[in-house]
């Protein structure tokens, strides 16, 4: 019980606020398959590149989605649930979402310098302006912020 509370603690810290006004700018489902990988970066990078964002954050965009997405594929419920993955606007954040059925939260490690694996979420902390995860009744969502548009971009209407 005790690590039931101290995960829904976390998880209020580390959610973005769902109250907010969010522009759905893209989303793709995928098999998880790791063959798919490519396909959800070249979706993130396209995304964000067409709505106009800064100069490097459709790379920096699709470097930080392949993390979250081979995390879903590697420690997400496999078989035959997709992946989801959604581009959307804040204002002047871009937010990426990964949507997966495993229950799991994420665990931030420090790989050391002969670990093959391990460093995923630790280059997300690195590169974004925030990141964290949503828990839904349906599934879990690993998301991450970048700085992508200047404040007199202005908001875009979704109609």
């Amino acid at each position: 019980m005790k690590e039931a509370l101290s995960a829904r603690a976390a998880l209020a810290e580390c959610s973005h606020a769902p109250d907010r006004f969010i522009s759905v700018l893209g989303e793709k489902w995928i098999p998880c398959e790791g063959r798919c990988l490519p396909s959800a970066r070249r979706f993130v990078r396209d995304v964000v590149a067409d709505w106009g964002a800064a100069e490097d954050v459709p790379e920096v965009a699709e470097l930080l989605a392949s993390e979250l997405v081979t995390n879903a594929l590697t420690h997400g419920a496999g078989g035959t649930h997709a992946i989801r993955v959604t581009v959307s606007r804040e204002g002047e954040l871009l937010v990426v979402d990964v949507h997966d059925t495993c229950p799991a939260l994420p665990r931030l490690r420090l790989a050391s310098q002969l670990d093959l694996s391990g460093r995923g979420l630790a280059i997300v902390q690195t590169f974004s302006h925030d990141w964290g995860w949503t828990v839904t009744p349906y599934d879990k969502s690993v998301w991450f912020q970048l700085i992508a548009w200047s404040g007199s971009d202005g908001p875009i209407a979704v109609r």
